[in-house]
Order: C-alpha cells, then sequence, then structure tokens
C-alpha cells in the first residue's frame, strides 16, 4: 500500500514537473505601441485633392457637356461615380479607374504572365485579364535570332521553347475585339524567366514608366509588370543573346542574394498593402527603411506601418 501511494506521489510530481519545463521553455512575444512619425496631414489631402477619388454615387460634375466614359453613369443630367477609383479626364470624355480590378491591358504595357495552354501555333497566357492572352508562335524570336517564317518542325518544337507552368515577361503587342490581349517577346530583355520570386499586388498599384526593368542597386533586379504581377531576381551578370530569350540560368543563388530578393519580397507586400504606388524609387525607398529590422519582421502591423510611413515621408520630400 506504501509503495504504490509513493508511485502516485511521484508519478503527480514528474507530471507537475513536465509541465513546468514545457511552460518555461515556451517563448512569449509581447508587442508594444510605439510613437511613429507623423506625415503632414495638408500634404496628405492636397495629394488626395489632386488624385480626385471618387466612391459609387459621388457627383463627378453636372455639367452636361462631357461625355460620359468607364465607371461612369447620367443621373437626373449629373454625372456619377459607379465604382471605387480615380477620375480622369481626356479632353471631354470623363473616366473613373477603379482601384482594385482584373488588369485591363494597353498596347505597349510590359506584363509577366504564365504558359497555362499550348495551341496550335499559339500559347495561352495567364495575365491575370479577364481572357487568357495568346502569344503566337509568329510573336517570339526562334533560337539563335533567325529570321524566317516559322515551319511544321517550329510548331512541333513549341514545347521546347516554353511549355505550361513557364513564367514569361511580354508585351502588349495589340487587343482582339473580345479584349484578350496579344503578345509578343520579340526584344531580347523579353522571354522566358528562370529563378527568382514572383509576388501579386493589384494592377492599380503598379505605376505606369518609359521602363519596368529595374536593376536596383542593392543587388537584385524586378520586373514590375503593369498586370500587378512582379519579378523579382538575382540581376544576371551577362545575357545570351544567342538564345533568344528562351535560355534560363540554372546556377545556384548565393545566401546574400536570396535575402535581398525576400526583403524585397516582404517591401512589396508592405507598400501594396497601405496601398503605396510601386515603382523604382518607392521599392528602394522602402527596402533602405527596411533594413534595421529583420526579413520576418517587416510583415508585422506595427514594424510594417513604421517602414511605409517612412518612405511616404522620403517619397513626399523627394517630389517636393
Amino acid at each position: 500500500m506504501k509503495s504504490a501511494r509513493a508511485f502516485c506521489h511521484c508519478a503527480r510530481f514528474r507530471s507537475v514537473c513536465v509541465c513546468v519545463c514545457v511552460c518555461v521553455s515556451m517563448a512569449v512575444e509581447m508587442r508594444l505601441p510605439a510613437l511613429h512619425k507623423h506625415v503632414s496631414p495638408t500634404t496628405s489631402q492636397s495629394h488626395r485633392d489632386d488624385k480626385h477619388l471618387v466612391v459609387p454615387g459621388d457627383v463627378i460634375t453636372s455639367d452636361t457637356g462631357f461625355m460620359r466614359g468607364h465607371g461612369t453613369y447620367m443621373d437626373e443630367d449629373r454625372l456619377t461615380a459607379s465604382v471605387a477609383g480615380q477620375v480622369e479626364r481626356v479632353n471631354k470624355l470623363i473616366c473613373v479607374k477603379p482601384l482594385k480590378t482584373r488588369y485591363n491591358g494597353e498596347v505597349g504595357d510590359v506584363v509577366v504572365g504564365r504558359i497555362t495552354e499550348v495551341q496550335q501555333k499559339r500559347w495561352k497566357v495567364e495575365t491575370n485579364s479577364r481572357l487568357d492572352s495568346v502569344l503566337l508562335l509568329s510573336s517570339v524570336n526562334l533560337p539563335g535570332g533567325e529570321l524566317r517564317r516559322r515551319s511544321t518542325q517550329d510548331e512541333l518544337a513549341m514545347r521546347d521553347y516554353l511549355q505550361e507552368g513557364d513564367l514569361i515577361s511580354a508585351e502588349v503587342q495589340s487587343i482582339f475585339s473580345d479584349g484578350a490581349l496579344s503578345l509578343h517577346t520579340r526584344s531580347l530583355k523579353y522571354g522566358k524567366l528562370g529563378q527568382g520570386v514572383l509576388v501579386l499586388v493589384s494592377p492599380s498599384l503598379v505605376k505606369r514608366q518609359k521602363t519596368h526593368f529595374h536593376n536596383l542597386p542593392c543587388g537584385a533586379s524586378v520586373i514590375l509588370g503593369n498586370n500587378g504581377y512582379v519579378w523579382l531576381y538575382p540581376t544576371p551578370e551577362t545575357q545570351d543573346e544567342e538564345a533568344g530569350g528562351f535560355y534560363t540560368s540554372m546556377e545556384p543563388v548565393s545566401v546574400s542574394d536570396r535575402e535581398v530578393i525576400s526583403r524585397l519580397r516582404n517591401c512589396l507586400l508592405a507598400l501594396a498593402t497601405h496601398k503605396v504606388l510601386l515603382y523604382d524609387t518607392s521599392v528602394l525607398y522602402c527596402y533602405e527603411a527596411a533594413l534595421p529590422h529583420k526579413i520576418k519582421d517587416i510583415l508585422k502591423p506595427e514594424t510594417m506601418e513604421e517602414i511605409v510611413l517612412e518612405t511616404r515621408q522620403r517619397l513626399v520630400e523627394h517630389e517636393g
């Protein structure tokens, strides 16, 4: 009987010890509010007025001399917004560009897409638009840069060039009558993408510029697709012009390059969360503001807000 009681006491003591050990070994993370830099409200208000943002039901103008464009409707001789977005005026045409929507392509846009299907003399590409885009066999460079008509052998070898799942960068060549986009990769800067990270953001957050290919001084490069697909990759030392845009380097990426790309990826997500326009300057400022923080801490709410506030302040000073 005594041995049984002693066994019970030992067992109880062991369970208590185990519980204490587990509780002690668990790490508790506490995050406290901190005082952040304050951006001047007058600057933000004037910036908002310059953009002329509207929500559904807002009256844009009562002047009957304007023409109604996309995102608007007439309500008792008043031009009213039907979507939330930014008012754009082109001569007498008024339209509202939605802040969150599918990608509406324009000729000359740089896009990043994924091959979804190989068809006869064409590839189907997913570009975040309402319909799959089309990349014709006649719209790509042949390996070696040959300039000739596409033959039956080229059509049979289409999967050697691009296959399902491959990521590509391309340019919008034309728009079909149903709204689908026709792409081309006839320049050496376009073609198949190799090792890197794809970040998905809203197309309305990508600022239109003359060039969307940027080699950042931090050691990585970025392709800001107008369709909201952003591609981060290590800056290549040389480019093989004989490959015609189909060669991708599979050399191991160094740890330092991976850390830079990971930090840039988190910076892009932070900027997109706070609805900051994405272009080379904003991405670089955000990267520099995030250097004092660990990569995994950038996406914490309070750290993200601090980084974005500092980025916005630098952008205001840069534009001013």
